[in-house]
């Protein structure tokens, strides 16, 4: 689905309390409208214009608290979020209608542009199974025309309403259109930060256990490093406090030396535990 956000489109803040007021019941579908007004097809990066200059009507003209559609579907398939899941729309008739069913406005008109695109209607095909899904709504489908007196959605979009609106013939979903339209940035995120194959360098902390690296090993042996540099500091440190400790109380030199050669080994030992610690 080619969503686009009201924060995307330049919405205006919708006002309160009627434009956020929720649905009272489990909507029983989606009714889908056009325009009921001439409209000339544009270019998509005028879209977003068009459907700002829409809400400005409905609530400087209509004194409606936000644009009257749950969504808003151009020509070239995008679907523009109105008043969205959520909050009921205004555009079916009367507040029973309203409450009852999402309202999908297909960007269509009386005149000028008066048939669907095929793009569009599978925008309007990929907004009916969202409401579906994520709403939720049910399966009833149909045109702002029934239950309510007029001519909308026009005769081309209403006839495609009542075959159940399928999707246009040798067109396909925007997933089988193209294969990445599914896959989410977290998706390629998780997908390469989990990629094995990345030769470890020799030194390496865990390079015998981990020849091939993933990110996530960098980030290990980083740590293996800063460990083992802490333990070595601390060795030197305690060697440095030992020695100082023997000469000043005349200890012979062989004593000094074998000292610090223990105090060597000892943070020796502790660098290998904190690097296994932190390979394992």
């Amino acid at each position: 689905m080619k969503l686009v956000t009201r924060a995307q489109w330049g919405a205006r803040a919708y006002r309160t309390p009627n434009g956020a007021t929720p649905y009272g019941r489990a909507r029983k579908g989606v009714k889908v409208h056009y325009l009921g007004a001439p409209y000339k097809d544009r270019a998509h990066d005028k879209c977003a214009a068009y459907v700002r200059s829409l809400q400005a009507s409905h609530m400087d003209d209509n004194g409606w608290s936000d644009i009257g559609y749950s969504f808003v579907v151009c020509t070239h398939g995008y679907s523009f979020e109105g008043r969205g899941l959520k909050r009921r729309n205004s555009a079916n008739g009367n507040t029973t209608l309203n409450d009852e069913n999402y309202a999908v406005c297909a960007l269509v008109g009386s005149s000028g542009l008066t048939t669907p695109t095929d793009p569009q209607l599978n925008g309007i095909r990929d907004t009916i199974e969202y409401c579906r899904e994520k709403g939720p709504a049910g399966d009833w489908l149909g045109g702002h025309r029934d239950g309510y007196a007029t001519t909308c959605p026009g005769a081309a979009l209403y006839a495609w309403v009542q075959e159940g609106a399928p999707r246009p013939n040798g067109s396909t979903t925007p997933e089988e259109d193209d294969p990445m339209a599914a896959i989410t940035k977290t998706d390629i995120f998780n997908a390469v930060w989990k990629t094995d194959g990345l030769a470890a360098p020799a030194d390496a902390a865990d390079v015998k256990t981990n020849p091939n690296w993933q990110p996530q090993s960098i980030l290990r042996d980083i740590q293996a490093r800063v460990r083992a540099n802490a333990a070595v500091e601390a060795g030197q440190s305690a060697a440095i406090a030992r020695l100082a400790q023997l000469v000043g109380s005349g200890v012979d030199t062989t004593a000094v030396v074998a000292a610090v050669q223990q105090a060597i080994t000892d943070a020796v030992i502790k660098v290998d535990v904190d690097i296994n610690g932190a390979s394992a």
